[in-house]
């Protein structure tokens, strides 16, 4: 959606901007752009392409890694604004933007403060991050400030199983995994997340998605899409 005639679109504004050396995995960051890569030619790219799907006007991409949704951005979008905040990720993502088809600007930042002024987008993108936020809270709220009143959150994430088995599975293992693999947890209950911190979820689709043994915990996903919840007031 184009700002219509006297609106006031808030640019990016560095102020409010944290430094990346709060969120530093060198050793994962080059060990996830292997493995994704291995991911997106096994399902993963249809996954992140029924996440995108009918995405138009100004978007912005929490936790974009070396942006593998780059590529992906229909056309109908008129600027994506894409934060990252590993350094290694982030010089990935920035060389991704340059052959992007729709104009992309990478920015350093984290979740939970972002460098951005409040209803500005039209839609948020969360993928594969939620799981590594410290605080899905924080994390959710921030997308709901700079999301437009009505605006839409899309979210493809890893989640914690509905299975009661699998689940205490995910929940035992969590301390060791979240160690190894930048901070990312496999025991959320993501959609919970979203509902309790200011949108709707007007559609969503679990399914399992893996491509070997080492990843199996992070198997249960959800893609979908969730608004602005304006009821609860700006």
């Amino acid at each position: 959606m184009r700002p219509g005639p006297g609106e006031k679109v808030l640019p990016v504004t560095p102020s409010r901007r944290r430094a990346s050396t709060e969120v530093h995995h060198p050793i994962f960051a080059r060990f996830y752009q292997r493995f994704a890569a291995a991911a997106m030619e096994k399902g993963e790219a249809d996954f992140r392409r029924e996440l995108l799907e009918g995405v138009g006007g100004r978007v912005i991409e929490v936790g974009a890694g070396h942006g593998l949704n780059f590529a992906l951005y229909p056309s109908t979008v008129t600027e994506v604004v894409a934060i990252e905040p590993e350094a290694i990720l982030r010089r990935a993502a920035e060389q991704a933007a340059a052959k992007a088809s729709v104009p992309v600007t990478v920015i350093d930042g984290v979740a939970d403060t972002l460098p951005v002024g409040s209803a500005s987008f039209d839609v948020g993108i969360a993928s594969l991050v939620l799981c590594s936020v410290p605080d899905q809270g924080s994390a959710l709220r921030e997308l709901r400030r700079v999301i437009r009143p009505d605006g839409e959150l899309r979210f493809y994430e890893h989640v914690v199983a509905q299975a009661p088995r699998f689940a205490r599975m995910q929940r035992l293992a969590d301390p060791v995994w979240t160690r190894f693999a930048g901070g990312c947890h496999v025991d959320r209950d993501t959609a919970g997340a979203i509902e309790a911190n200011g949108f709707n979820i007007e559609r969503m689709r679990r399914f399992s998605f893996s491509i070997s043994m080492m990843d199996r915990l992070a198997s249960p996903q959800i893609v979908g899409v969730a608004r602005r919840a304006d009821s609860q007031g700006p």
